[in-house]
């Protein structure tokens, strides 16, 4: 996810206030967890709730406190290596599998390295030179985002870790919610036309860098589903023999598939005569109206091409979402779950949704200077795009034009499916 910042200016009381409460919803996220939980890593993807905790406040003492405050003094000599995520032209970082190895430093530690990098913030915005304020506020409004995006993954990492435990246990108990008696509409498709349109983020407000520069593409007419796929309707796949006839599978999707053994979306599991869901109130029935979510682009795109449709390019898909409100399921709904279309087109929140474009620069795209830069460009290889962020994603960190990016296999996510056609000329 993404680096470079679009500066939003803040007054500084602002911007401390903002620091905070990003802070504190880190801590928040964390608290219903033992100690045992914070350290475990269930695969090479997954972080150690306690690693991201320290990660982002490496982030806020590399970046801004070592260089901006003359005062500050590293709380550890050995973090330096050990909470640098990818960042080889500043340092060198801990190998990423092997992060749950990390029994030391303990949790408690860990917060008090929170502690001590927040009084140097705090210490840091109270005394800066008017001078730098704006340079220093846009690192700190990056720095801010950088932790909104480890919160969400913190949300989808918890979710992965209670998952391997066979006692299934549940992330909390406190705001159980039914199944949904919501209905959604049958799914429409919205005709939209195509022509020369403007493309990526215009430079108002923040925005990460691989977000820009604004450019034009060119759109045939389309089609663009008017919500996301259901679970009943993805059920409809999987009773059709989904998971078993190639001729809906991409090459290397149907090896995956065979290889992994996938008969469902992630968490999903049966029962007799019923699916079950595992959540983080712990096992639910499933939701036959809300979207289906933890899907691998594989199964997207395999279900797309069985529904006799296809995932829509990243393009449409956000020439269509411009003309939506940004509002939806997202982590301020405190649900931590998709919940079923009441009758919006769902572009906002509840799951990010799979599109058919791989992850590449736009044109004119030039990463930062200096390590900031690393973020983004490096991984502009062999993933795909995804657009509208969860039901785990801050509502403040949504807009038409970011750029989710995973890869193919990758499930552990709030991902889903919107469909797409083309329209025939013929």
């Amino acid at each position: 996810m993404g680096s470079e910042s679009r500066q939003l200016l803040h007054p500084r009381q602002d911007l401390y206030t903002s620091f905070r409460r990003t802070r504190d919803h880190s801590a928040s996220i964390c608290a219903p967890l033992l100690a045992e939980d914070t350290c475990i890593q269930t695969m090479p993807d997954v972080s150690p709730p306690k690693w991201h905790l320290a990660h982002t406040s490496w982030f806020f003492e590399t970046f801004i406190l070592l260089r901006y405050l003359e005062s500050y003094r590293c709380f550890h000599p050995s973090y330096d290596h050990l909470f640098n995520s990818y960042y080889v032209t500043h340092g060198d970082p801990y190998p990423r599998p092997r992060r749950g190895l990390l029994s030391r430093p303990g949790i408690e530690e860990v917060y008090e390295y929170r502690t001590h990098v927040d009084a140097a913030m705090a210490e840091l915005l109270e005394q800066v030179d008017d001078g730098l304020i704006e340079e220093l506020n846009a690192l700190v409004v990056l720095g801010i985002h950088h932790e909104q995006q480890h919160q969400e993954l913190l949300y989808t990492d918890i979710k992965h870790i209670f998952a391997q435990n066979p006692l299934r246990p549940a992330y909390r108990r406190t705001g159980l919610h039914p199944v949904s008696d919501v209905h959604p509409a049958e799914l429409r498709f919205l005709e939209k036309p195509g022509g020369i349109r403007d493309i990526g983020h215009d430079g108002t407000g923040f925005a990460f860098d691989n977000e820009g520069p604004l450019h034009q593409v060119l759109l045939q007419d389309h089609l663009i589903a008017d919500r996301s796929v259901t679970n009943e309707e993805y059920l409809a796949f999987i009773e059709d023999g989904g998971y078993s006839r190639p001729e809906f599978w991409m090459s290397e999707g149907w090896a995956v598939s065979r290889q992994q053994a996938w008969q469902a979306p992630l968490y999903w599991q049966r029962e007799s005569d019923r699916w079950l869901v595992f959540g983080y109130e712990g096992v639910q029935d499933l939701d036959l109206n809300a979207p289906v979510c933890h899907v691998s682009f594989y199964e997207a795109d395999a279900y797309a091409r069985w529904a006799g449709a296809r995932l829509p390019t990243e393009f449409e898909w956000e020439c269509a979402a411009l003309d939506e409100p940004v509002a939806g399921n997202t982590r301020e709904s405190d649900l931590l779950r998709p919940r079923a279309c009441d009758g919006s087109r769902q572009f906002f929140g509840d799951v990010w949704e799979w599109t058919a474009s791989p992850y590449t620069a736009y044109p004119g795209y030039r990463p930062a200077a200096g390590s900031i830069g690393e973020y983004n460009g490096k991984f502009m290889s062999n993933q795909m795009v995804l657009r509208g962020g969860s039901c785990v994603t801050p509502l403040e960190h949504i807009r038409p034009t970011y750029r989710n990016f995973f890869y193919p296999p990758d499930r552990w996510q709030f991902s889903g499916i919107r469909l797409a056609r083309d329209i025939d000329k013929a």
